[in-house]
């Protein structure tokens, strides 16, 4: 019988001690319910009274089957428990979880909270003993234990039984300053177990400051410990915590983890991490990582032309697991150093069928040699490689085409006597027999001026009449600018990273002297990819 093994998620409090980061009440909402759906056991919502938002979160906070827990502090030296304003706030949000954070290495009860180490231990005690009877789970966060311990392993190790005994139901080991290594960490867990705290009622908060916060939590379950703590995507101050998107795959896929342990994460769930992970980059409005384990757009890319040969024969020759368990889709890039087994797989994950002889297959291959030569990039642009070979194949539908384009930009004085710049675009494009006439200008909803690309892809976008319900859910995620040549030579080459509604995420590629063009052409191919995805086929209104 597997053990059972408790998903704690502090990316609403830790999380958002990341530098730059500040959720409103309904992006907390969002992802209290994006991780509720996943699977956690607890979603700590943040601190009450601490900050507005959060205040405002618990009082309008979602219902979950995950249990929600507040985090708070213990009570300070010299208040009773009765009488601590702050402890009282934590309290009144009425969760049926409370965490609480005290202090477990002596140096920063003598330094920081100035005061007598067993003046600390008793509040501790006292904390613990006040939630218990107020009814809620009690958890006790220890924080800087490993240094603490390391420090007077006696001490550290009280502090643990005060709460302990005073009734606590989770007693967290916290590697605040992320410092300790994977070795230590299960070490200093074996010893804690060893000294009569049961590993059951133990969990683990890892920092990554040396970028083994995922390998420490494994140390420490591997150690005993039952609860596991992190956040999405590895969310939170400095260089983040214990990332739960990599963890939990670990746990759920991976031996030892897969059979002895059972967590509150079904496959099914673990199919939508991707999609999880996700919500929480589109809400910080940041660029997912492409390297990232498990859910990266780079994590099952196959470059190598020796790779993808032995991809095509069984994937498990260079894949740990199959891309489909956590969501994600195998790659096999295409580049000027890339082969007839990159090429055939490529094509193969397109949907198009070409036989091995065919010599259309060279001459794909000899298109995207020498079109890189001119600055293009198929590695990253798997949407527009498609694109070439299916042109090269006579696969490709033409849904519209793009007769003329005019940007303006104009610096000019506003209202308030403040410089400002203002894109416009025109846009002609032909469908079936007709043409259309678009116009769009670069201003957004608050004012701000967001430049020509961004007036060209509204305009372009704003009436492709039978295909126009088919591009409504597409947003641009990403756009990268690189000079690819110096001086008078200079070509610029633009990536776009699009994405739709479904999930789905796709990046194409434009060149040319003229960033304008570049950013053009690859926003077209998007579009067309997305139609070729969608449909299949121009529609028979546009065709007549």
């Amino acid at each position: 019988m597997r053990e059972r093994l408790y998903l704690y998620d502090t990316t609403l409090r830790d999380g958002q001690q990341t530098q730059g980061v500040q959720f409103s009440v309904a992006e907390k909402r969002m992802i209290a319910q994006a991780l509720d759906a996943l699977g956690v056991d607890y979603i700590e919502g943040g601190w009450p009274g601490a900050n507005p938002t959060d205040s405002e979160f618990f009082a309008a906070r979602p219902p979950t089957r995950a249990v929600m827990a507040a985090f708070g502090m213990t009570k300070r030296i010299g208040r009773s428990v009765e009488n601590d304003d702050v402890l009282a706030m934590v309290l009144d949000a009425g969760t049926p979880a409370v965490c609480l954070v005290g202090k477990t290495h002596e140096f920063h009860v003598t330094t920081a909270l100035g005061c007598t180490l067993e003046e600390n231990r008793e509040a501790i005690a006292q904390s613990v003993a006040h939630l218990v009877r107020r009814g809620r789970e009690a958890l006790f966060d220890a924080e800087h234990f490993f240094d603490g311990y390391r420090a007077n392993p006696a001490y550290a190790l009280d502090c643990l039984r005060a709460a302990h005994d005073a009734g606590a139901r989770w007693l967290v080991l916290c590697d605040t300053n992320g410092g300790t290594l994977p070795a230590e960490v299960g070490r200093v867990v074996s010893e804690v177990i060893a000294a009569g705290i049961p590993g059951e009622r133990l969990g683990i908060h890892c920092h990554d400051d040396t970028g083994t916060a995922v390998a420490c939590s494994l140390a420490a379950i591997d150690a005993g410990v039952r609860q596991v703590q992190g956040t999405l995507n590895g969310l939170g101050e400095r260089c983040g915590n214990a990332n739960l998107v990599s963890l939990i795959p670990t746990l759920l896929l991976k031996e030892p983890y897969a059979s002895r342990y059972e967590t509150g994460v079904s496959h099914e769930a673990l199919a939508g991490i991707l999609k999880t992970s996700r919500v929480l980059d589109d809400i910080l409005n940041r660029v997912p990582v492409r390297a990232a384990p498990y859910v990266g757009a780079s994590a099952f890319a196959h470059k190598a032309g020796l790779h993808a040969s032995a991809i095509l024969k069984d994937p498990a020759t260079y894949e740990h697991v199959p891309p489909e368990t956590v969501g994600n889709a195998r790659v096999i890039p295409m580049s000027n150093q890339a082969g007839q087994s990159n090429l055939r797989a490529r094509l193969m994950q397109a949907g198009l069928a070409v036989d091995p002889k065919d010599p259309r297959l060279g001459r794909i291959l000899e298109v995207v040699k020498e079109r890189e030569d001119q600055g293009y990039a198929y590695d990253g642009a798997q949407a527009s490689f498609e694109l070439l070979a299916r042109r090269a194949l006579g696969q490709c539908p033409e849904f519209f085409e793009v007769k003329r384009y005019r940007v303006t930009v104009e610096r000019r004085k506003n209202k308030y006597d403040r410089m400002i710049s203002l894109s416009e675009a025109v846009v002609v494009v032909k469908i079936g027999g007709r043409k259309m006439l678009s116009v769009s200008e670069s201003m957004d909803e608050t004012g701000t001026d967001r430049g020509p690309v961004n007036a060209l892809a509204k305009a372009l976008a704003k009436d492709l009449g039978p295909y126009q319900a088919c591009i409504d859910s597409m947003k641009l995620v990403d756009f990268k600018v690189r000079i690819t040549q110096g001086g008078t030579e200079a070509v610029t080459r633009v990536i776009i990273d699009s994405e739709d509604d479904e999930g789905r995420r796709w990046s194409t590629v434009g060149v040319s002297p003229n960033i304008v063009d570049a950013s053009f052409e690859a926003l077209l191919d998007a579009i067309q990819w997305k139609l070729i995805r969608d449909l299949g086929q121009p529609v028979q209104e546009a065709a007549e």
